[in-house]
């Protein structure tokens, strides 16, 4: 099973937010997950990023791949 912490779409049209999740990379983007880690709202000024360091860890650890996106914000969270 190749898991990916990846962003799945939250909110309504032209007025997205996402929620960063661990979910195994065969399944839909916005389809079932195993773990809500944390969320990203780009539309506030600034963009908020809040991550549960502990969980997004482990998961990195037990070989979970971020995809590109949640790689950057991983780093501007200081992970």
């Amino acid at each position: 099973m190749a898991v990916k912490i990846r962003l799945r779409r939250m909110g309504a049209k032209k007025a997205p937010f996402y929620r960063i999740v661990v979910a195994d990379s065969r399944y839909p983007r916005d389809g079932r997950f195993i773990e809500e880690i944390g969320y990203y709202n780009p539309l506030e000024d600034p963009a908020v990023v809040k991550v549960d360091t502990e969980k997004a860890q482990k998961w990195i650890a037990n070989g979970a791949q971020p995809t590109d996106t949640v790689k950057d914000l991983l780093k501007k969270a200081g992970i």
